[in-house]
């Protein structure tokens, strides 16, 4: 059994937590040890066992030491191992290829624990906000794994604060301070509370279940713990510590949870059984009629069905971003396949196109409505976007009408005209010349300009503009453009929606 690196929890980490199980005694101590040696064999993750120190000549008051009532005053002494047998255990464990934990109760134990060589340190619930303890703790070199039983968020807060300030690494346990915890109180769901509270702080699960229980640890693993806890021992025992058979039983699952589980860091492979079996169910792009060389993919042009063919143009090829043209025909009712076809994806333009636009709309100190509806006009095509084009933004269109327009410096607008609606600039940023009827003026931030019905008009700047259009209702068969190479261009949109976010986060 190789000793990892404890800090790394990254990758399953199991502590069979002893505590006085050894019942007094470095043999039955050893003999526990021994047994879970060969149980934890051929399990695919790293393991940990965990003594208890307390140096009970001050633990305990002096005028309780020998009563036999209190039962933890009575376990403690009845189990009672002097400094030197605990450096036995430990060495045993060490020995077994285990990593070495241990949970101090005094400052005196965190003394020992430094002087024995354990690598690691568990802090108990009832210690966690035992600031004594803690101060002495956080004078060590050791990385924490600190329980949460009985704890409020704004003490764990304050715990994850303490042990960051001093740079000390930190793992968390969601735990349930009953002995033993029944299924129904077993709140497995801090786990996830814990995760996104402290979502840089690796989580774990300290249990003490009925020891018999094992689909717990699987639901764990699911909600992210990555550190996981269980009392252990041999013989006659408390209702929540497992022999070393449960332990293995409690494995196993542990091993079957993983594997169900799967991958977590990173998004799974896609096989190839997955392709062929999800490509039989996904609709083919047919040909809807004769189409000839120079066509466009379109719902015009195209019907999507199934079965698809082997290879063939599906409707998941289809996108907004991607412009598909024929370069052979193809007869009524025949699959489309990509060898027939000129594919371009514009998504990366589009993208280099909306951070420019954005970031003028910065600049302008412009507020968007979040979901509004917008469109990048591209008259001669989207690689001629900055020399011709808009970007329109449709904020609300009623029986009125209100858009964005913004072009971006060095652009135009081509010349055109609206037969139903009549509309009113306001220039909010920058400057543009207008081309109405003919007539050219230059229009500045504060500027209004109404356009007539039937009115001809264009408009360009030279630093980038943005303009309000405030009108009557929009049609979208209203616009006749003077160029008919614009009128003829079925591609000379790409809608998207706008998100507000943009503005200040920027593009993702």
């Amino acid at each position: 059994m190789t000793k990892p690196q404890p800090t790394d929890f990254s990758e399953d980490l199991f502590v069979f937590e002893m505590a006085n199980n050894h019942q007094g005694s470095v043999d039955h101590g050893r003999e526990i040890i021994r047994q879970l040696q060969a149980v934890a064999a051929g399990f695919p993750f790293r393991f940990a066992v965990k003594l208890q120190y307390r140096n009970l000549d001050t633990f305990i008051h002096p005028a309780y030491r020998d009563r036999q009532d209190i039962k933890y005053v009575k376990r403690f002494r009845d189990t009672e191992l002097k400094a030197d047998q605990l450096l036995a255990l430990k060495e045993a464990i060490d020995t077994a290829g285990f990593i070495p934990i241990c949970t101090p109760f005094d400052e005196d134990s965190v003394d020992w624990i430094e002087r024995h060589g354990f690598q690691m340190l568990k802090i108990a619930s009832c210690s966690l906000t035992d600031w004594p303890l803690l101060e002495r703790i956080g004078r060590t070199r050791l990385p924490v794994i600190a329980s949460t039983a009985g704890a409020t968020l704004e003490e764990i807060g304050k715990i994850v604060d303490f042990f960051k300030n001093r740079h000390k690494p930190l793992a968390l346990m969601h735990c349930v301070g009953e002995y033993p915890t029944m299924r129904e109180h077993l709140q497995l769901g801090q786990i996830a509370l814990l995760r996104q509270c402290f979502p840089d702080i690796p989580i774990g699960y300290s249990t003490h279940e009925d020891p018999r229980e094992t689909e717990a640890v699987k639901m764990a693993m699911a909600l992210g713990a990555s550190i996981f806890e269980k009392h252990v021992g041999v013989g006659e025992l408390n209702a929540y510590s497992a022999t070393p058979d449960q332990i293995g039983v409690w494995l196993e699952s542990a091993r079957e949870g993983r594997s169900m589980l799967g991958q977590t860091q990173e998004r799974v492979p896609v096989t190839a059984e997955e392709i062929a079996t999800l490509n039989a169910l996904r609709r083919g792009v047919f040909a809807k009629r004769a189409l000839v060389a120079g066509e466009s993919v379109s719902q015009e042009t195209t019907f999507l069905a199934i079965p698809s063919q082997p290879g063939q143009l599906l409707a998941n090829d289809l996108s907004k971003y991607v412009c598909q043209t024929l370069r052979v025909p193809v007869a009524a009712g025949e699959p489309l396949l990509p060898p027939q076809l000129d594919i371009q994806d514009h998504r990366g333009r589009v993208m280099e196109i909306l951070k420019k636009v954005t970031d003028l709309l910065r600049i302008a100190h412009a507020t968007v409505p979040d979901g509004a509806a917008c469109e990048l006009s591209h008259h001669y095509g989207i690689d001629h976007f900055e020399e011709h084009g808009a970007a329109i933004i449709n904020v609300i269109n009623r029986e009125y009408c209100k858009k964005l327009i913004i072009l971006l410096p060095g652009q135009s607008h081509p010349l055109h005209r609206h037969l139903k609606k009549e509309e009113t600039f306001n220039v909010l940023y920058g400057a543009m010349d207008l081309d109405l009827n003919g007539e050219r003026r230059h229009v500045r931030a504060g500027e209004m300009v109404t356009v007539e019905r039937d009115s001809t008009h264009a408009f360009s700047t030279q630093d980038g503009v943005v303009f309000e259009e405030l009108s009557t209702t929009h049609y979208p068969d209203d616009s006749f453009d003077d160029d008919d190479r614009v009128q003829m261009n079925p591609k000379r949109k790409t809608p998207l929606l706008f998100r507000a976010q943009w503005l200040t986060e920027g593009l993702r």
